[in-house]
């Protein structure tokens, strides 16, 4: 099909605009008109400057106190400083706080920095179109905790690298995940194939096995990748984070008169609560084939027979049954791969941005966050209900 006049004269001026800007300084950089341009012309464009990550905000720093001013460069202007003076305006107990924030040298007039800034206590949003210095208010702080917090270790700086649009076109790209329609799986694919290099191949169908189930032995495993709906974006998301390449898993076992069950985290019971269960083979295959609406990749992985020689089927029986029932493990989620300070993050991941979105997590869905963090940190301080 020939392209339409407007789109030539569209790619011709995108094309002369990034040569002109690379000699001469613009009041306004390329990427801030995109968006203005035909849909057929920016939108590919936004797509290759852009992806889900910008979503993701950058640490920077940490402002604490007028002697220890923080600077950095952002993505419009390129120096910046911030400090922090305490004050106690409301006459309160521990008072409150002023974050100075000072840009200058911004890269074009059209350009904006947006910045959020977060405590253990706390987290807000703030953008800059002008050079000059801003002031961010805490009015009073939530207590003696936060503080001492923000006294030693200072109010959380991060940077939405990608800018407006940016943040904007990310954002676009995150919310397909979460969606059950062959557009999120699309993304979900997308996805894993651009920041992890893997592949979803479309195999000639049948695309489902006729499992034998003599063929199944106890110890045999079940890989699990779920690729649309809510599990879908959330697996998505956790295989990037963990470097997994499944987003679930079960395990087979074989009962005395040779019946095959299924024994799994994350069963949703009667009450609506995640547990682990071990459930007959009939119901758990009918569940994925015909109701499970996240598209389920199943994966059977034999046990190598010098490795099932040494299994005891005994000994897994005995454990599955004591663990049937309890919760789905939360404790463990976050901790199966966060097991060092600084060096198990995805960039532009890091330990600043993980307290801040637990943060942010407790304040809209409290319960879910109490088990992801609050029931992990407390088995692992030997404490309970904390």
């Amino acid at each position: 099909m020939a392209s339409s006049p407007s789109l030539l004269f569209a790619a011709a001026v995108i094309t002369l605009t990034l040569l002109f800007a690379y000699s001469v300084k613009l009041p306004f950089h390329p990427r801030d008109v995109l968006p203005l341009l035909p849909r057929q012309v920016s939108w590919p464009i936004l797509n290759s400057l852009h992806s889900a990550v910008d979503l993701l905000p950058t640490f920077v720093g940490s402002a604490s106190s007028p002697k220890d001013s923080l600077e950095w460069k952002g993505a419009c202007f390129y120096q910046n400083t911030a400090w922090m003076e305490f004050h106690n305006k409301r006459g309160s107990e521990f008072g409150g706080g002023t974050l100075h924030i000072k840009v200058n040298k911004a890269q074009s007039w059209t350009c904006m920095d947006i910045y959020v800034f977060a405590t253990p206590y706390a987290v807000t949003w703030d953008y800059y179109f002008l050079s000059g210095e801003h002031t961010l208010e805490f009015k009073e702080w939530q207590g003696k905790a936060e503080f001492e917090y923000v006294k030693s270790r200072g109010v959380s700086i991060f940077l939405m690298q990608a800018g407006m649009l940016g943040t904007f076109q990310a954002l676009w790209d995150v919310f397909p995940l979460f969606t059950n329609t062959e557009w999120g799986e699309n993304s979900n694919i997308g996805f894993l194939k651009k920041h992890m290099g893997a592949s979803f191949d479309q195999r000639p169908q049948p695309w489902v096995t006729n499992i034998n189930v003599d063929d199944i032995h106890s110890g045999d495993f079940l890989a699990i990748s779920k690729i649309r709906g809510w599990w879908g974006g959330f697996e998505t998301l956790a295989k990037w984070v963990s470097g997994a390449y499944a987003g679930h898993s079960a395990v087979c076992l074989k009962d005395s008169e040779g019946n095959l069950w299924v024994g799994e985290s994350g069963y949703e019971n009667e009450k609506g609560e995640s547990i682990i269960a071990v459930l007959p083979w009939d119901e758990w295959w009918e569940f994925e084939l015909n109701k499970d609406d996240s598209n389920p990749h199943i994966a059977l992985l034999p046990l190598h027979p010098d490795i099932r020689a040494k299994f005891s089927e005994t000994a897994a029986w005995e454990y599955a049954r004591s663990m049937e029932g309890q919760s789905f493990g939360y404790h463990n989620v976050i901790f199966s791969w966060i097991d060092t300070i600084k060096d198990n993050y995805p960039p532009p991941v890091d330990a600043h941005m993980v307290a801040s979105v637990m943060t942010v997590w407790n304040n809209i869905q409290p319960a879910y966050a109490a088990n992801m963090w609050n029931e992990a940190l407390n088995k692992r301080l030997g404490t309970q209900v904390l």
